[in-house]
């Protein structure tokens, strides 16, 4: 919130973001079940560990509730009015936040892996939606129908990402092993589909396609800029790519622990530096320097396996879900000043950056 503060002093930002940012402390969950929920986010009660209350559900006793598993919620961009669902029941839901009445419904032939609206379009209204369909589905919020369809990848699409810097621009992956860039107003549609050789294979190779990962594609994620994208296999790596050449940088980040069937879900730091990549890790979340691939440190606290990962920047907390049913709030973890006269006599600290020391807490401890 300093840095949305010290942004709107010198003029950087829209007043408007600012408020918006002060009364938007809720945050939405969609569970396997179905179920969606809209918790509360602040701490009323001012301590370090605390259990967030839920303000309301569409419940399994709601009429429009979704049948099975819910993938993918986001708010609306520009207004909490308004937010979005998709699900494993081939549908996606828009829904009166107000009311928690869905004002439309889109229905697909295949399930739903992954939905997602532009965070910076102006000039459309376009939700990009990958399902086990091989075509992208581009839904008009405006006409309320699918606007066009983008062709190309040959497997069914499991994540998909708007560019926060380009409004037109949309990364997509798919399970057949590619990711693939497109401007949607061109007719052709594919800008790029990124070769994690560099178009460096030989020629004798046995594949002749350009490939990102050697297994299913199921994770996409810019960097705040839009000047990079990262992608997550299920060959266990993670790529760094230029999103305007699309070339692979060659960050090594190791093996990264990748065993989903589905979309996974990570997040990026917003305004550190160096600036981090949180990824779910088996039941822990492995935190890593975007531009370097050091491995910072592993997040744990959940029972069973993470699914996603997610950024509050305004506040500069982490929320995780998990299978184990619990939903952490991660957030950073400050030092105690070192008094001069003691600094120079104390043993060398181990190196670990303070913002990703855990200070997180379920409603168990509290009993």
């Amino acid at each position: 919130m300093l840095g949305f503060i010290s942004a709107r002093q010198a003029g950087l930002d829209d007043p408007v973001r600012l408020r918006r940012a002060e009364s938007t402390r809720s945050m939405l969950s969609g569970g396997s079940d179905g179920v969606i929920v809209l918790y509360d986010l602040e701490n009323l009660s001012r301590k370090p560990n605390y259990t967030c209350r839920a303000l309301c559900s569409v419940g399994r006793s709601h009429p429009d509730v979704h049948r099975f598993s819910v993938e993918t919620v986001q708010w609306y961009p520009h207004d909490t009015g308004m937010f979005t669902s998709s699900s494993f029941d081939k549908t996606l839901k828009i829904w009166d936040t107000n009311t928690l009445q869905p004002a439309d419904v889109f229905h697909f032939e295949g399930t739903v892996y992954s939905h997602h609206m532009s965070p910076v379009a102006t000039k459309h209204c376009l939700i990009a939606v990958g399902t086990k369909s091989p075509k992208v589905q581009l839904c008009d919020l405006k006409s309320g129908s699918c606007s066009h369809i983008l062709q190309g990848h040959r497997q069914e699409v499991l994540a998909v990402s708007w560019s926060p810097r380009h409004e037109y621009i949309l990364a997509t992956a798919s399970a057949d092993s590619r990711v693939k860039l497109w401007d949607v107003r061109r007719a052709s549609g594919c800008l790029n589909t990124l070769d994690q050789h560099n178009g460096e294979k030989s020629k004798a190779a046995s594949e002749a396609a350009s490939t990102a990962h050697n297994g299913r594609v199921n994770g996409l994620c810019y960097t705040n800029d839009g000047l990079h994208l990262l992608t997550i296999g299920t060959d266990d790596r993670m790529r760094l790519w230029n999103s305007s050449t699309g070339e692979n940088t060659l960050v090594n980040y190791g093996k990264v622990c990748n065993e989903s069937r589905k979309g996974l879900k990570f997040t990026v730091s917003w305004g550190c530096n160096p600036e981090f990549a949180f990824v779910p890790y088996g039941s822990t979340i492995a935190v890593y320097t975007i531009f370097t691939g050091e491995l910072i440190t592993m997040l744990r606290g959940h029972y069973s396996t993470v699914n996603c990962c997610v950024l509050q920047p305004n506040f500069q907390e982490l929320y995780s879900g998990s299978k184990d049913c619990n939903i952490l709030a991660w957030i950073p973890g400050l030092r105690e000043p070192v008094p001069d006269d003691l600094s120079e006599k104390s043993p060398p600290q181990p190196h670990l950056n303070p913002a990703y020391e855990d200070a997180w807490s379920s409603s168990d401890d509290e009993g």
